[in-house]
């Protein structure tokens, strides 16, 4: 990940309601929540979350699926762990192997 696209995804999630809705994503997994969904979960208006999610999106924390009439929104997960993997890539003065317990606790199948 480059720093570009680091510095999108903490601005993404250093908003209250899009923190809320990544959290919401993450809380979904794999079957994901439709958009109308979050919005009635956190009682926001469905235009104002459709620019959250989109933001979400543009930062690699989020992907959506159509289905049906609906769209569906998933926590990208690859993107959290690049995000992560950045952020701790000089960890530990040059002793990454410090920093494996908390890599492996952030690694997951989903």
């Amino acid at each position: 990940m480059d720093q570009k696209l680091a510095l999108a995804a903490l601005s993404a999630l250093g908003q209250e309601t899009r923190l809320e809705v990544f959290r919401l994503l993450v809380q979904a997994g794999p079957a994901g929540i439709a958009a109308g969904v979050i919005a009635i979960k956190l009682g926001a208006v469905p235009n104002t979350m459709s620019a959250h999610l989109k933001i979400l999106s543009h930062a690699g924390l989020a992907r959506s699926e159509r289905d049906g009439k609906s769209i569906r929104y998933f926590a990208h997960m690859a993107g959290l762990r690049n995000l992560l993997a950045f952020l701790m890539e000089d960890c530990c003065n040059g002793s990454s192997e410090l920093c494996q317990p908390v890599i492996a606790a952030l690694t997951c199948d989903c």
